[in-house]
């Protein structure tokens, strides 16, 4: 390959250049020969944060190490997304040792600031169920001056707690976060309410709750209403309604800041007789909105809630009351609707409100809302029609199917058999310079192979290669065993795919 070198190179130039070869060892050479070619040039961090990315991408572990390695050397200022970046690669590649060493050498590199790399291997850690060594990496490090917050970090040790329902060690890790000169957020509180109500322990959830008043609820906020929710639900399931009608009635003094008119309005009496613990449930949730000062804030934490639980015809209902008070439903309250009907196989519903529901409250689907669409009918077997929203999406302003969108599509139609189809979608990604996973290439070439359509499969096999990517040894058998008439020649075949594979 012959590369047009400028009279004069700068990084940017080379960020380009290596961002536009398909092939990522080609990317690699590029970079190699730019430091022999210009010999007063050097990379900065840009340029190695491409490289890596390009690398790393693509599978290209080996060749990712040795950059990095060269990055340490010459000693050039790093920002640490870089390391961020590379740690979810090593993880994605089953290699999370690599990561955790990565982070071990970060004080030879030269980078000041190293919140986003701790937090992102603590997040793998947990992740892979690693807890004692999470746990231990934030010892020995969050102190630091070079990570410079730590609520993070912190509650993702909570949350990680609290799947374990260990509810309270993460109490204790709550406790602890004034010595680390850390102040409780929204998040803080919601992830360990909902840690102490599934363990039970309602009484530490009171006096949690309580704490919120004057910590973060001394403006009124109604986005803590999805706090609140959490302990209030949690007594109704334990037959404590009276204890929870008494909450409730401090939240909306104390927490919300409720004027008196507003909660002089509520009319809580069919709560008491606790008969109907769901009823009795929808009727806080509904007086957790209007007792407070109706805001879209406290709307979208509710709607939110609701359709995460796929409490559907709850949040509904709450829309309709949205609308009535003349607040539009958000892009975040579509997008969870969306999600909902799609995990209660409920796809047309989803589709039905893109097409005609959001377009009445003059709302504009954006791609993330149609990869969730997607997703939902590939996951019915409903990849072909799904197929047909790549023509409708343009349409739509600033609305252009991205990677994500094509992997979705791709990977739905494989799973259905419709290969040919598959084949097509892959034909526009790569047009849109962009390509699919290894094992995307490796299931759709299987399956041309098994239908018999041995050139179309060499011709992917082809662009695989062409990237850089490394098909897996069952791609050859495939293809070797579409090519041979009967058995005989498919085992002396694989013989010599064996030895070529061998060398």
């Amino acid at each position: 390959m012959s590369v047009k070198w400028p009279r004069f190179l700068i990084p940017s130039q080379v960020s380009q250049m290596i961002r536009n070869q398909k092939n990522p060892l080609t990317a690699l050479k590029i970079f190699n020969e730019a430091k022999s070619k210009f010999p007063n040039y050097h990379h900065n961090g840009p340029v190695y944060a491409t490289m890596i990315n390009v690398l790393g991408s693509s599978g290209r572990i080996a060749e990712m190490r040795e950059v990095i390695d060269q990055m340490k050397e010459d000693s050039c200022q790093c920002k640490d997304s870089v390391f961020s970046s590379a740690m979810k690669m090593y993880a994605r590649a089953g290699l999370v040792d690599e990561a955790v060493s990565l982070f071990k050498t970060l004080p030879q590199f030269n980078c000041v600031n190293w919140t986003g790399s701790f937090n992102t291997l603590l997040r793998i850690l947990v992740k892979e169920s690693k807890l004692k060594l999470a746990c231990r990496l934030f010892l020995e490090n969050s102190s630091g001056w070079e990570v410079n917050s730590r609520i993070g970090s912190l509650n993702l040790l909570m949350d990680a707690l609290c799947q374990i329902h260990r509810s309270d060690l993460a109490l204790h890790v709550f406790q602890e976060m004034r010595y680390q000169c850390c102040n409780p957020d929204r998040e803080s509180y919601r992830i360990l309410m909902r840690g102490l109500c599934d363990d039970g322990r309602l009484h530490e959830a009171t006096h949690l709750l309580y704490s919120m008043f004057w910590r973060i609820s001394q403006k009124g906020s109604g986005e803590d209403i999805a706090v609140y929710r959490i302990l209030l639900d949690a007594l109704c399931d334990n037959g404590q309604v009276e204890e929870a009608l008494e909450i409730l009635g401090k939240v909306l003094k104390k927490g919300l800041r409720a004027p008196n008119r507003c909660r002089g309005r509520l009319d809580l009496s069919y709560c008491r007789n606790g008969e109907d613990i769901e009823r009795t449930k929808g009727l806080i949730n509904e007086a957790l909105v209007r007792g407070a000062i109706p805001s879209i804030a406290s709307y979208t934490a509710m709607a939110d809630d609701l359709y995460s639980e796929c409490k559907i015809g709850e949040a509904d209902q709450l829309l309709d009351e949205m609308r009535e008070r003349g607040f539009k439903p958000t892009l975040l309250i579509y997008e969870a609707k969306t999600a909902a009907l799609c995990r209660c196989s409920k796809v047309e519903e989803a589709v039905k409100l893109i097409e005609e529901e959001m377009v009445k409250d003059g709302c504009v689907p954006t791609v993330r809302l149609y990869n969730i669409v997607l997703k939902g009918l590939c996951h019915e077997g409903k990849s072909a029609f799904a197929v047909g929203y790549l023509e409708k999406m343009p349409k739509q302003v600033g609305c252009v199917a991205d990677k994500e969108t094509y992997s979705i599509l791709m990977d739905g139609l494989c799973c259905e058999g419709r290969f040919v189809e598959a084949s097509g979608i892959l034909e526009k990604m790569i047009i849109r310079s962009s390509s699919p996973g290894v094992e995307t290439y490796n299931t759709l070439i299987r399956g041309l192979c098994l239908m018999g359509r041995q050139y179309d499969a060499v011709i992917w096999l082809e662009e695989m290669v062409s990237q850089g990517k490394l098909p897996a040894v069952s791609v050859w058998y495939s293809l070797v065993a579409s090519v041979c008439t009967n058995m005989t020649e498919a085992g002396v075949c694989s013989e010599t795919l064996e030895k070529l594979c061998s060398c």
